[in-house]
């Protein structure tokens, strides 16, 4: 039996920060990188929701936090720390980021994500990934990484629709 993600229930999205605060602490104590207070911050704002939230976002609410203009280069480099240590994932059809379920585990990223509301729904179905591996071995492909993601509405908007 599976559980609805709790991204699909309107919650305090609080607790969801703390809980990737603590894991991204422990993640860079693991491997001794540093989780510099724009770092965390950065990582703040992509879990203050469940909906991806674009580098110019991020960028827009530090600029008014800080009552100055951040510098694009700066929120990107925290972007690519919070990517390299497996903290956020990358949305390429949105360009944009979203908060990682699953921090310090290899795994690769499968998301739902609503056109509706824009929440994204991290799944973990190892069934998913091994089609892929299947599909792309039988024409001779390695698969480095994946990515899937798969539009359409969530559960909350096809009843509101």
């Amino acid at each position: 039996m599976t559980s609805t993600p709790l991204a699909c229930h309107p919650h305090d999205h609080s607790h969801c920060v703390t809980e990737a605060l603590a894991a991204a602490d422990a993640v860079c104590a693991r491997s001794g990188a540093r989780l510099t207070a724009l770092r965390r911050r950065v990582l703040e704002l992509v879990w203050a929701s469940h909906r991806p939230l674009g580098a110019y976002d991020i960028l827009g609410v530090l600029s008014a936090e800080d009552g100055r203009r951040a510098a694009p280069p700066t929120v990107y480099r925290a972007l690519d720390f919070l990517l390299e240590h497996g903290l956020i994932h990358r949305l390429a059809s949105l360009n944009a980021f979203i908060g990682c379920n699953h921090p310090g585990q290899v795994h690769q990223g499968h998301f739902l994500i609503c056109r509706q509301c824009g929440t994204a729904i991290e799944v973990e179905q190892p069934a998913i990934g091994a089609a892929i591996v299947a599909a792309a071995s039988a024409v001779g492909f390695v698969v480095e990484g994946q990515m899937v993601e798969v539009v359409g509405l969530c559960a909350q908007c096809r009843e509101a629709a």
